[in-house]
């Protein structure tokens, strides 16, 4: 009990350290996809932003191409991609505000940029313009000055910072991104080693309380098998003495009933010689006199058959005299003359001793006695039946019955029959419900040289 007790502390901080590394693991996992997420939005942004800056610079360009095309040949074909160019460097200006809306420097350079812009597309108007109004020497003069060139070369550096923030500003996102994968990396990797220290820890526990369990059934196995012992041991015991009191009560009535046939038998003998005396000596004696000698005379046989009866209740003098099946059959017969119950007797000459002998008598008696007290019955029937190895006795009747769950613990005539049955190496059951009355079965083995 100690040790398990030693065990619950070690269980539960492995099962709390599992939890917490379950809610780092976790806790990590979402910071680092919440941060990767914000970056790549970020890159996104800044992707969308250049490819704009590129977008802007391309249309300049077929602005510039469109009406140079224009201006050199008089082709008006070339004024269509130069009006594309110049319907769409609009909303490409207005794109780059709106990328750049939260960053002062770069919406320092877009405003630049913006006006550098809008002078080249104005510078492109006006030669085009004049081309189509047939001022070749103006045209001629603002193709051939450094103005174009100058505003071209502003939009291009200015669009170049633009470009070179903008890929500073995507490499820190991806030096972020890969921070945040790193530190994800190493989190998990330190969360995943507490995880299975965590599981070690509980299954080194869970062995040492696997083991401490095992330990305690074998302590309780141990303890059981003690008390079984004990139990066996005072069981046997408990069996031994009362097969002792058993044959000392047996020997007791066998002793008395020598003392009541001989001495109780002696005296009342006399006494029965003395008042014949008597009788034959008063030939003449008055009527009153021969009645009271008569009435002594049937009191001292009703004492003398008395007599009998006890002493054949103790010790059946039949079993020894005349054998297993004539006291059987004088026992049948006198119950039913006493009780008033017909009692139909199957007996088998069979050989057993006389230990077993008696018990089967007892048996028979007891329940003829218990029969008389509780069964309530007309018929009955007893059966003595000799088998090969085992002699088999029933005891039958059609009485009320009993139910076996509830007999009365305060009843020992079949915990009695029952162990005089198994003390003879027998078996006994019985066989009873309510209404149906009750069959008692004894087998007991047959003895070598009985």
């Amino acid at each position: 009990m100690v040790e398990h007790s030693k065990g619950l502390p070690a269980t539960a901080i492995s099962l709390l350290l599992a939890v917490l590394a379950a809610c780092v693991l976790i806790g990590i996992n979402e910071a680092g996809y919440n941060r990767s997420r914000a970056e790549l939005d970020s890159m996104a942004g800044e992707v969308r932003a250049r490819t704009a800056i590129n977008r802007l610079l391309q249309l300049v360009v077929d602005a510039e191409t469109g009406s140079r095309g224009f201006l050199l040949t008089g082709d008006a074909r070339y004024l269509e991609p130069y009006n594309a160019a110049v319907a769409d460097i609009g909303q490409g200006l207005e794109t780059l505000q709106v990328a750049y809306a939260g960053a002062p420097e770069e919406s320092v350079i877009i405003g630049q940029l913006t006006r550098n812009v809008q002078r080249k597309l104005a510078e492109m108007e006006l030669s085009v313009n004049m081309r189509k109004q047939g001022k070749e020497d103006a045209w001629k003069f603002v193709l051939l000055s450094d103005i174009g060139k100058q505003q071209m070369d502003a939009i291009r550096e200015q669009a170049g910072r633009l470009i070179q923030s903008t890929a500073l500003r995507i490499d820190a996102s991806q030096a972020q991104v890969r921070a945040s994968l790193l530190y994800a990396r190493i989190g998990i990797g330190v969360v995943t080693l507490a995880a299975l220290l965590a599981f070690w820890l509980y299954l080194r526990q869970g062995a040492a309380l696997k083991a401490a369990g095992e330990r305690q059934q074998q302590v309780l196995q141990q303890e059981r098998d003690l008390l079984e012992r004990q139990v066996r041991e005072r069981t046997a015991t408990l069996a031994e003495l009362a097969t002792h009191l058993q044959q000392v009560r047996e020997d007791e009535r066998g002793h008395l009933a020598r003392e009541l046939h001989d001495e109780l038998g002696a005296l009342l003998t006399a006494a029965k010689l003395d008042v014949a005396r008597l009788k034959s000596r008063l030939g003449g004696q008055p009527a009153e006199v021969g009645q009271r000698l008569q009435h002594l005379t049937d009191t001292l046989n009703s004492g003398i058959a008395l007599k009998r009866r006890i002493i054949e209740d103790l010790r059946p003098s039949a079993l020894a005299n005349l054998g297993l099946t004539a006291s059987l059959e004088i026992l049948a017969r006198e119950f039913s003359e006493r009780s008033g119950i017909d009692v139909a007797a199957s007996l088998e000459p069979v050989e057993l001793d006389a230990s077993d002998q008696l018990t089967v008598y007892r048996l028979v008696q007891e329940s003829f006695t218990n029969m008389a007290k509780y069964a309530h019955a007309k018929h009955a029937q007893v059966s003595v039946h000799g088998y090969d190895n085992h002699v088999e006795v029933a005891v039958r009747d059609d009485g009320r019955g009993f139910d076996p769950a509830q007999a009365r613990p305060s009843s020992h005539g079949l915990a009695g029959m029952r162990h005089r049955v198994e003390a003879a190496g027998g078996k006994l059951t019985v066989s009873t419900r309510p209404g149906n009355g009750t069959r008692v079965v004894a087998v007991l083995p047959r003895r070598a040289g009985a």
